[in-house]
């Protein structure tokens, strides 16, 4: 058995006992929401994601890897580059926390076991590359590509390219060349998966295959670095539960329900008065399905499943506004074509949805 987290491991409670009677299960959200991060009484040890630990070490014992990385809390998912370790989001170390992000974030990424163990497995990937160094290997970049590509804020993807392998979702070995490492790392970590039967026939394999030779090359042997700086660690940060999550739904806005509301108000009204016939939004995206992605895919040329995943965004929330409109078919199908049309300029340029129409 791989040694269980130890106190080093974790995020230690806070000194001041004023912070460690805070109740996080009873605490009214107001309260909740006033905290800062750094007061909040948390840590690995203890909870269910000691167990998840534990088990990426047992799998990395078992392929004869004796780096095991240490797990600390953190604002997010991370490994800070260069240092072998991992920060795991706070949130996960609590019940209502867990509550909470789905409440403000939608999700709250990890937050079941299996969940969390391909989010770590990735992240160990990261922490096992800064460990030994593995980027810095010449065979490793003439597989992957060179490490010091810049990470852009975001990144386009070819959603049915057999090159790289699928671990987490948005095909995000296609980010940067570590991310490609991590992703086939992951998927070769994996108890279980037959990954050469699975990725037979891709190009993918042969990043599996060469996976498969280097931690080979370093099972048994000590890591260069087994410690690392555990930077953005909750229990350092001092921004309040509040804030945080101001500052996490201003920069992931795309990815709420809302975020086409107001576009879609200024074309649009809501409702429909008695004795006035007016058209609904959302019918009329409906019967003009086809001929709008055509369209729109044809002006942009953008791929037609890109148009068809704002295009079903644009429906759902033209739907729940109960939107309509008082002009002719031809003038408010117009306007949705250009608000499409737009969007995905937008995403085609930038690779974000935002813009000013």
């Amino acid at each position: 058995m791989a040694p269980m987290v130890t106190k080093r491991d974790a995020v230690a409670l806070p000194s001041d006992p004023q912070k460690a009677e805070v109740d996080l299960a009873t605490m009214p959200e107001e309260e909740l929401l006033g905290l800062r991060l750094s007061e909040l009484p948390l840590r690995i040890e203890g909870t269910w994601l000691e167990a998840c630990i534990a088990q990426l070490n047992d799998e990395l014992k078992a392929r004869h890897i004796l780096f095991q990385p240490r797990c600390y809390l953190a604002d997010e998912w991370l490994t800070p580059e260069n240092e072998p370790v991992i920060g795991i989001p706070f949130y996960l170390a609590h019940p209502r926390l867990i509550k909470l992000q789905k409440k403000m974030l939608l999700e709250a990424e990890g937050d079941n076991h299996d969940w969390c163990m391909k989010l770590l497995r990735h992240e160990c990937g990261h922490a096992l590359t800064y460990a030994y160094d593995l980027n810095r290997k010449r065979s490793w970049q003439r597989v992957f590509g060179h490490p010091s590509a810049p990470y852009e804020e975001t990144y386009r993807f070819r959603p049915y390219s057999k090159s790289f392998v699928r671990h987490l979702d948005y095909y995000y070995a296609q980010y940067h060349p570590d991310e490609d490492f991590v992703e086939t790392f992951a998927v070769w970590l994996t108890p279980g998966l037959d990954w050469r039967s699975k990725y037979a026939g891709w190009k993918a394999l042969d990043k599996l295959l060469f996976v498969d030779r280097l931690m080979a090359s370093i099972a048994g042997k000590p890591p260069l670095r087994a410690s690392g700086r555990q930077l953005w660690k909750v229990a350092t940060i001092r921004s309040t539960l509040k804030r945080y999550y101001q500052k996490r739904r201003a920069v992931e806005a795309e990815d709420f329900p809302e975020f086409h509301d107001a576009n879609l108000l200024r074309m649009f009204r809501q409702g429909k008065e008695e004795g006035e016939v007016r058209q609904p939004v959302a019918r009329l995206l409906q019967s003009h399905r086809k001929a709008l992605l055509t369209t729109v895919s044809n002006w942009t040329g953008e791929r037609r499943f890109m148009v068809n995943e704002v295009y079903k965004a644009v429906l759902a929330r033209s739907r729940a506004l109960r939107l309509v409109s008082e002009e002719p078919d031809s003038v408010a199908l117009l306007q949705l074509a250009t608000y499409l049309t737009t969007l995905m300029m937008n995403y085609r340029y930038t690779t974000r949805l935002r813009g000013e129409l």
